[in-house]
């Protein structure tokens, strides 16, 4: 397949979604990384954005995409069989749900989405079970729109936060390639 991986500003996940890109990338599937302008050009307390950056376009072998006009192309031109977003942040889901396209992150999925093929969303949001459950509920109810299985991360010290699967990433993109979910799988 050829696969579009979209990272938004859940930082403390990086390092897992980086993970999953070498699988998606030693499995054979061509795959593009597509990072949001904040993902992109942020150093935090989990890597400096440019060894991050270095990092990802090494295993690809690709230029990283990250601005509007990198990201518009990708629909007109049908680059993607699937395109994921994982980590996607409460900010990155409310955008999806609302239908604000101001990001890269954003024009990317608005662009892939209108030839009706698959967008799978890797929640990973510290308000998951607050401010944006109603967006999850929202986008859950959207064709075209699967969800990784994710759960609670630390529900002691953070109630409301959850975390996709990473692991599953590509298995709900080979799914939802098909158009099934993940979840008629696993029981």
């Amino acid at each position: 397949m050829k696969i579009g991986y979209c990272l938004t500003g859940s930082f403390c996940t990086f390092s897992k979604a980086i993970d999953e890109i070498t699988i998606i990338k030693e499995a054979g599937h061509d795959i593009t990384v597509i990072m949001s302008g904040n993902a992109y050009s942020t150093d935090t307390r989990f890597g400096k954005a440019e060894d991050i950056i270095r990092k990802i376009e090494r295993i690809t072998d690709k230029k990283i995409l990250h601005t509007i006009s990198e990201t518009e192309p990708i629909g007109p031109k049908r680059m993607f069989d699937v395109l994921c977003v994982a980590p996607c942040t409460g900010n990155t889901l409310a955008k999806l749900a609302n239908g604000i396209t101001d990001t890269s992150v954003t024009m990317a999925v608005k662009s892939h989405i209108r030839n009706a093929k698959p967008v799978v969303i890797g929640v990973s949001t510290n308000d998951a079970l607050g401010a944006s459950a109603k967006n999850i509920g929202m986008l859950m109810n959207y064709k075209n729109i699967f969800f990784v299985p994710f759960t609670m991360d630390d529900p002691l010290n953070k109630p409301k936060s959850m975390v996709c699967d990473f692991t599953k990433v590509l298995k709900t993109a080979e799914l939802a390639y098909n158009d099934e979910e993940i979840i008629q799988k696993i029981y």
